[in-house]
C-alpha cells in the first residue's frame, strides 16, 4: 500500500518515533540457502528400512536427484522445498547454522533433503515435508517463492488508535511521514449477479448507527484458502480456517472493517439490532452460553438474538463448510455500547477490540466491496445488491487549534504553512482563519479518527508529524533558590526520623483496606467505598492507620518475630462533616496525614543488664511524649473502640484532641490471633510539625537546689492535677516540679496512693539560703495539703 524508500530498521524506528512503538521486528524466517522449488517425479521403497523411502527429485537441474526421506506426506508429483547439497540450513538456534552434506543412509546415497517446515524454521511442524502449490515455479528460490525475506513488525499501539489496528491505517501514517504515495487495494464495484435481498432494521440508534449486507447466493464455502491469503494472515497473527472466515478476517486486517458472514438458510425473519432483554440467552461461536442484559446490544431474527453486536457471532445462524447461500454484514457500533461488554462474559474477540475503541463509519460499503469481490474470487457464487441501512452516525464537529497556542505548548515557532502541510499530509481537512497571533485552524477529523476530540489532539498531531526528534530540549532557565525552613515547622521527615530513633521500623500500607477493619477498630459502619476495588477484601477506604499495624503485627508474628516496633505516616479518608452518605465526591473527603505505632513483645532486645519484661502502656506513651516535642501535652483517660477500655487515654495537645494512645482491646487481640498485649498510638501529623521557636537561656552562675516531697493522696485523684495546680501557684523560686514515684502497697491505706516529687529551685541572681529554699517548699506542702487533702509522709 506504500513503498517508502527506507530499510527496514528505518521504518520501524519512524513508526516508533511517530508514537507506534515497534516492540519488535523479525524476518519470517531464519536465513538459510540453496533451498529450492522441487517436485518429486518418483517414489520407492527404500530397500534396507521400512520406515524410509528413495525418492527421485526434479529440482530443476540437469539430472533428478536421489534422496533418501523420512517424511510420511511424500507422494509422486508433489512440489516441497528441497535443500540441496551445500545448503546452510538453520541449526537448534538463531545463530547456529550447519551445512547439508552428500550422505549415505542403509547403503542408499541422498543427494539432498526434502525439507519440513520446522527444518527451514518457519513453523514447529514436523509432520512431514512442507507441501507448495502446484503452480511453484521448479528451481525456484524458496525464499523468493515464499517471500521469506519479508519481516513482521509487532507494534504497541495506544488505545486511542483505533484506526491503526490495520494494514491502511498503519501505511497512511508511514505515506504522511515519508510522502510516499499511498495506493489502498482496487476495491470495485460489486456487480449484482442476482436480485436477492435480505431485510435489515434497526431498533435502537443509540447502539447501531449503521448496519450494511449483502446476500451471496451459491458460494462453494469448502473452496481452498489462496496460499498468498493463508501466508498473510499467518503472519498476522491469525489461523486459516475456513474459505469464508479467511476472508472476513483478511478485510478486517487489511481496512479495518470487521465482518461477519451468516448462513441465509438458518437466518429466520428480517434482522433486527436491538438492546437485549434479561434472560434472553444466546450461544457463541465459541461454544460459550452468555445470558444479555438490557444494556448488552444483539442482532436478532424471528428466533431471539443471533449474535453479540461487536463482539462475536451466535451458534445457531454460522456459515459453515455446507452452507451454500450467505449473508454478509458490516455494520457500525457505536464505541460505548461495546465496550466492556466482551470483558464481563470473560472473552475477547478481534471485534470487540476494535468497535469498542471506535470502527470507521465510512467503509462499511468498501469493506463489503472487498469481501464479496474476495468470496467471488474464492468460492464463486453471485451476489446481490448491498443495503444500507443508515440510522444515525456520528458527528464530526470541526476542532479549533490556535497557532500561537499550539507554537507555546510545543515549545517551537512551527510555521503555520508547515502546520497546514502536515494537517494535508494526514488526510485532515482543514480551514486557516485570521493571521500573526489570531491565527488559527479549523480541522475537521474524518470517519476513522476517533481519538481527535480537543485541540490539544491536534496540538499533538502537529508535533508527532513535525518530529519529535527534531524538537529542541532546552535546559530550565528558572534559578535555583535555596529555600530555608521555617524554624517552628517540622517535616513529616523529621517525624518520622523521630519516631524510627526510638526504635520503630517504617511501614507502608494500602491506603484501601477491609471493610471490617473499619467496623472493628475505627467503630466505622459506613466508610468510603470503592468503585473498583483491586481486590474484593480491600474495598474502603481506610479512616484509621490502626488495622494496618496490627495486620503487621500478625504478620510478623507468624514468621516467628517475638520483638515487633512498627510506625506508619499516611493519610487516612474521612467524610467531611454534613456530606450525605455513600458520597464519593472527592471534594467532600478529608484526607489528614496520620503517624500511628505499634508494638509487641519484649521492652528490649534481650540482654544480660536488664530483666526481660513486656512492653507496655507507659513505654509507647514515653516514646509518644519524646514525640510531642516538649509542648503541652495530655493524656486523659477515655475509651476508644480498638483500644482497651481501662487502659486507654486520649492524647491532648495545648488543649485539643489530636489522638489516642492504648493498649489493644482483648477482643481484637483474640480475633486478630496476636499472642500478646500491642500497645498502639495514632495521632495527627500536622499539630506535631508546629514547634516552638527556640529561645536563648544563659546558663545560671549560681547552683540549684533539689528537695523531695513525698504525699499520700486520694487513689482517684489524677496525678495530673496535681501537677497543674502546683504549676500555676508554685513560688518563684521552683524551677520544676516532677513526680518521680509512684507506690501502693503495703504501708498505704486503702484507698490512697504515695506519690514522691523531686522539686528544683533555681535563683538566677544569687546563691539561695536554706532559709529560702525551706519556706518555698513550705509552700508546696501546704498547697498540696489545703488544696487536695494530701497526708505529708514522714
Amino acid at each position: 500500500m506504500v513503498d517508502p524508500a527506507l530499510t527496514t530498521q528505518q521504518l520501524a524506528h519512524l513508526l516508533t518515533m511517530a508514537g507506534f512503538e515497534v516492540e519488535s521486528c523479525n524476518p519470517v524466517a531464519p536465513l538459510f540457502s540453496k533451498v529450492v522449488v522441487a517436485q518429486v517425479r518418483a517414489v520407492a521403497k527404500h530397500p534396507n528400512a521400512d520406515r524410509l523411502t528413495v525418492c527421485q527429485v526434479d529440482a530443476g537441474l540437469e539430472k533428478l536427484l536421489n534422496i533418501v526421506c523420512g517424511a510420511p506426506n511424500v507422494t509422486p508429483g508433489m512440489k516441497a522445498p528441497c535443500a540441496l547439497v551445500g545448503a546452510s540450513l538453520p541449526g537448534d538456534s538463531p545463530d547456529k547454522h550447519f551445512e547439508l552434506k552428500a550422505a549415505t543412509m542403509r547403503g542408499v546415497e541422498s543427494q539432498g533433503m526434502l525439507c519440513s517446515a520446522r527444518e527451514l524454521g518457519l513453523s514447529d511442524d514436523h509432520s512431514g515435508v512442507l507441501v507448495l502449490d502446484a503452480e511453484a515455479p521448479l528451481g525456484g528460490d524458496i525464499r523468493e517463492y515464499l517471500a521469506l525475506d519479508d519481516h513482521i513488525f509487532t507494534i504497541k499501539l495506544t488505545p486511542n488508535r483505533a484506526d491503526c489496528l490495520s494494514i491502511l491505517g498503519v501505511a497512511r501514517e508511514v505515506a504522511a511521514f515519508t510522502g510516499a504515495t499511498l495506493s489502498p487495494p482496487a476495491i470495485s464495484q460489486v456487480r449484482n449477479a442476482c436480485d436477492a435481498i435480505f431485510p435489515v432494521g434497526i431498533s435502537d440508534p443509540d447502539g447501531c448507527g449503521r448496519f450494511t449486507g449483502l446476500v451471496i447466493r451459491d458460494v462453494n464455502a469448502r473452496a481452498i484458502t489462496p496460499e498468498w491469503m493463508r501466508q498473510r494472515l499467518e503472519r498476522a497473527g491469525q489461523r486459516s480456517i475456513s474459505a469464508l472466515v479467511d476472508v472476513t478476517n483478511y478485510v478486517m486486517l487489511e481496512l479495518g472493517r470487521p465482518l461477519h458472514v451468516y448462513d441465509l438458510d438458518k437466518l429466520s425473519g428480517p434482522i433486527d439490532v436491538r438492546w437485549g432483554r434479561s434472560g434472553e440467552q444466546l450461544k457463541l461461536l465459541n461454544d460459550q452460553v452468555v445470558t444479555l442484559e438490557p444494556d448488552v446490544l444483539a442482532i436478532t431474527d424471528d428466533s431471539g438474538p443471533i449474535g453479540l453486536a461487536g463482539i462475536m457471532g451466535g451458534d445457531s445462524t454460522k456459515a459453515d463448510l455446507d452452507s451454500r447461500h450467505v449473508f454478509l454484514e458490516a455494520a457500525f457500533f457505536y464505541p460505548d455500547a461495546i465496550a466492556g461488554r466482551a470483558r464481563r462474559f470473560n472473552f475477547a474477540s478481534d471485534a470487540s477490540h476494535r468497535f469498542e475503541r471506535g470502527v470507521d463509519f465510512d467503509n462499511n460499503i468498501a469493506g463489503i466491496e472487498r469481501a464479496t469481490q474476495l468470496i467471488l474470487e474464492v468460492c464463486g457464487g453471485s451476489s446481490g445488491p448491498v443495503v444500507d441501512t443508515i440510522a444515525r452516525l456520528p458527528e464530526r464537529e470541526a476542532l479549533l487549534m490556535r497557532v500561537a497556542r499550539a507554537q507555546r505548548v510545543i515549545g517551537i515557532a512551527i510555521p503555520g504553512d508547515e502546520m497546514a502541510s502536515i494537517f494535508a499530509r494526514l488526510r485532515l481537512h482543514s480551514r486557516r482563519d485570521g493571521s500573526g497571533a489570531d491565527e488559527v485552524f479549523r480541522v475537521t477529523p474524518p470517519s476513522y479518527r476517533f481519538d481527535l476530540q480537543i485541540e490539544e489532539d491536534l496540538i499533538e498531531e502537529v508535533a508527532r508529524v513535525y518530529g519529535f526528534e527534531r524538537i529542541r530540549i532546552r535546559p530550565p532557565v528558572a534559578a535555583a533558590v535555596m529555600r530555608s525552613e521555617p524554624e517552628t515547622r517540622r517535616s513529616l521527615h523529621s517525624l518520622r526520623s523521630a519516631v524510627a530513633a526510638a526504635d520503630y521500623l517504617e511501614v507502608i500500607n494500602f491506603t484501601f483496606v477491609e471493610p471490617e477493619w473499619e467496623a472493628d477498630f475505627a467503630a466505622n459502619p459506613n466508610p468510603i467505598r470503592l468503585l473498583n476495588p483491586i481486590a474484593s477484601q480491600l474495598s474502603v477506604m481506610r479512616s484509621s492507620l490502626l488495622g494496618g499495624l496490627v495486620a503487621n503485627l500478625r504478620y510478623n508474628l507468624n514468621r516467628r518475630a517475638s520483638r515487633v516496633r512498627v510506625f506508619e505516616v499516611g493519610r487516612v479518608f474521612l467524610r467531611a462533616p454534613g456530606l450525605p452518605e455513600g458520597s464519593l465526591e472527592v471534594a467532600g473527603i478529608r484526607q489528614p496525614v496520620r503517624i500511628g505505632a505499634a508494638a509487641l513483645g519484649p521492652a528490649l532486645e534481650e540482654q544480660w543488664g536488664v530483666p526481660t519484661r513486656a512492653v507496655d502502656f507507659f513505654d509507647v506513651k514515653g516514646d509518644l511524649e519524646d514525640l510531642l516535642s516538649q509542648r503541652d501535652a495530655r493524656f486523659e483517660p477515655a475509651a476508644h473502640p480498638a483500644l482497651h477500655p481501662g487502659r486507654s487515654a486520649r492524647v491532648l495537645l495545648d488543649g485539643q484532641a489530636i489522638g489516642w494512645v492504648g493498649e489493644l482491646h482483648p477482643l481484637w487481640q483474640e480475633k486478630y490471633e496476636l499472642s500478646a498485649p500491642a500497645i498502639l498510638f495514632e495521632v495527627d501529623a500536622a499539630p506535631l510539625q508546629q514547634v516552638e521557636l527556640p529561645v536563648f537561656r544563659q546558663v545560671p552562675r549560681f547552683p540549684a537546689v533539689s528537695r523531695d516531697i513525698s504525699v499520700f493522696v486520694a487513689e482517684t485523684l489524677p496525678i495530673q492535677a496535681l501537677l497543674d495546680d502546683l504549676a500555676v501557684h508554685k513560688p518563684a523560686l521552683v524551677e520544676s516540679i516532677r513526680l518521680f514515684d509512684l507506690y501502693r502497697g503495703p504501708g498505704v491505706e486503702n484507698g490512697r496512693k504515695s506519690l514522691a516529687f523531686r522539686v528544683l529551685l533555681q535563683d538566677t541572681q544569687k546563691t539561695m539560703t536554706d532559709q529560702e529554699v525551706e519556706s518555698a517548699v513550705a509552700q508546696l506542702r501546704e498547697r498540696l495539703v489545703r488544696q487536695f487533702g494530701a497526708k505529708l509522709r514522714d
